[in-house]
């Protein structure tokens, strides 16, 4: 049994690592093939032991997949997405109005910079555009439209660590 282990070890678990994209799930997917092929010993008909483990491994990895799909853990957005509105409707104005109030907040701030970032940062974090949307909206390279967003990042962060965008809200 040890000969197949120091033997085949690298190739069940590439089997199980290309089934799985998961190292730990493909590490116990491999000991359980060698385990499942070290009970079943008595079954092995002595020929071509490396095909006989492959197969073993593709069955777990297929039962594995047949497993997993059935006890998903739904994703942070399906989730709240499942969850039941807020029966409160002032909850939900409350929420909306809030969020109202962010996203100008947000634009006046976007507005507050200098050109090209104004337009760039208002297009990326307000209408929520794509990189690439940008660039062909405004017919420029994707990596200028990235490096500018990325600056209109940093000096809105810099805006909102001073405060200084309710300062220059003040003076529109």
């Amino acid at each position: 049994m040890s000969y197949w282990i120091d033997t085949y070890q690298n190739l069940i678990f590439s089997i199980c690592y290309k089934f799985t994209g998961n190292y730990f799930d493909a590490e116990d997917l491999t000991q359980d093939t060698f385990l499942s092929a070290y009970k079943n010993i008595s079954k092995f008909d002595g020929r071509n032991e490396k095909a006989w483990l492959a197969r073993i491994a593709t069955n777990k990895c297929l039962d594995y997949r047949k497993k997993s799909t059935r006890s998903e853990v739904p994703t942070q957005e399906e989730f709240f997405a499942a969850q039941p509105q807020a029966q409160n409707s002032d909850d939900n104005c409350e929420t909306l109005c809030m969020q109202k109030l962010v996203l100008e907040e947000l634009k006046r701030c976007c507005e507050t910079l200098k050109p090209p970032y104004a337009e760039i940062a208002e297009k990326y974090f307000y209408q929520e555009m794509s990189i690439g949307e940008i660039a062909r909206t405004l017919g420029k390279n994707e990596k200028t439209v990235q490096t500018q967003v990325y600056r209109a990042k940093a000096m809105l962060r810099k805006l909102y660590e001073k405060g200084g965008y309710r300062e220059r809200r003040d003076g529109l």
